[in-house]
């Protein structure tokens, strides 16, 4: 049975429930004022004189009220039906609704929205969280479709490289087999670079890694470290400072997070006598990670994208150091999957401030 059938059965049951009952109470309270037998004496009116009147005895009284009772509760029964039957379709219209959009969306259709119109109530509430819903899917749609068409670019640039040499080295005999060689190491490696960035970009939506305390003075430390000899290379200083900065979530990933900012902080710098500070702190909220670095002047509405995969600064540039693209996107990818927060804000005198906020943790 539908749902309609349903919701009429049950008014009409209730509606009869509640007609029988009502009855019974009528009957109890006019059993109650009426004998079972009625006597009365031989009429000693004089000859002319009408007798004494009819008094109705219980016997009367359940001969008078049943039939009339039973056709009262056969049209209580028809008023139940249609009744019902015209409510319950009033309360399930919405639904209808609803259920037309979410077959337009079955059919792969995410622009259709439901906007249900009157009061707030279950079934408006209902509409408004499945917009909610179709707009975030339809997003992540969008961000998906848009992203499979940079990684397919991106991926098919070093193969179009690739053979592009091999084009070059198979029709000219005299090609220098060590630069042959050493471009196609180069672009191999970049390959390489970008597959391992998509795999741990894919990991950390994924979320599937265990949590731990993790210091992030320490992952800024190693970094830096790790980073030194590109700045030094560039002329950049790198300054860091904070104390104990614990946070839960993988190390791995975290040092990826931490080294994917300073490496970007290195790169879209000052040409030299430029400056890096890292820093971390807990704050009220949880724990901190600040990158801040010397550079161009940046818009917001620029910085809004930096987050974007396959963007690389105010442009697509290449580098020899320029990375793959993805250093923020995984960046906010990571942030995303430890429940932590990312803001990105332009300095005033030019570069960019990246900070990382994360839920702090207990020590061990």
């Amino acid at each position: 049975m539908s749902v309609r059938l349903k919701l009429t059965l049950s008014y009409a049951g209730f509606l009869m429930v509640a007609g029988v009952l009502l009855l019974a109470v009528v009957w109890l309270f006019l059993l109650r004022y009426v004998p079972e037998v009625i006597h009365t004496p031989e009429s000693s009116s004089p000859p002319g004189f009408p007798g004494p009147s009819f008094i109705p005895d219980q016997g009367d009284l359940t001969r008078a009220f049943f039939p009339r009772a039973l056709v009262a509760l056969g049209l209580l029964l028809a008023f139940g039906l249609l009744g019902g039957w015209l409510l319950a379709g009033r309360m399930l219209s919405p639904l209808s609704r609803i259920t037309e959009v979410t077959r337009s969306v079955a059919q792969g259709s995410l622009t259709h929205r439901i906007r249900l119109p009157g009061r707030r109530d279950e079934f408006r509430e209902l509409a408004d969280a499945f917009d909610t819903m179709l707009a975030q899917l339809e997003a992540h749609v969008t961000e998906q479709q848009r992203f499979a068409t940079n990684a397919s670019h991106e991926l098919r640039t070093p193969l179009a490289i690739t053979q592009a040499l091999l084009d070059v080295a198979r029709s000219d005999p005299d090609t220098d087999a060590h630069e042959l060689v050493r471009r196609l190491h180069a672009v191999n490696a970049r390959a390489i670079d970008l597959t391992e960035a998509l795999l741990l970009l894919s990991r950390a939506d994924q979320r599937t890694f265990a949590r731990e305390p993790v210091d992030l003075s320490l992952m800024a430390e190693e970094a830096t470290e790790t980073l030194l000899p590109l700045a030094e290379e560039r002329g950049i200083t790198l300054e860091t400072s904070g104390d104990i900065t614990l946070a839960g979530g993988s190390p791995a990933l975290l040092l990826q997070l931490t080294t994917n900012l300073v490496h970007n902080a290195i790169v879209h710098n000052l040409p030299d006598h430029g400056t890096v500070w890292v820093s971390t702190r807990t704050s009220p909220r949880g724990a901190q990670l600040t990158v801040e670095n010397t550079g161009p002047a940046l818009t917001p509405m620029l910085v809004s994208t930096l987050t974007e995969p396959f963007r690389r600064g105010a442009a697509r540039i290449r580098s020899d150091h320029a990375g793959v693209g993805l250093g923020l996107a995984i960046v906010r990818s990571i942030t995303q999957a430890h429940d932590g927060t990312l803001t990105l804000v332009p300095r005033p005198d030019g570069g960019l401030r990246v900070t990382v906020e994360l839920p702090a943790t207990q020590s061990p």
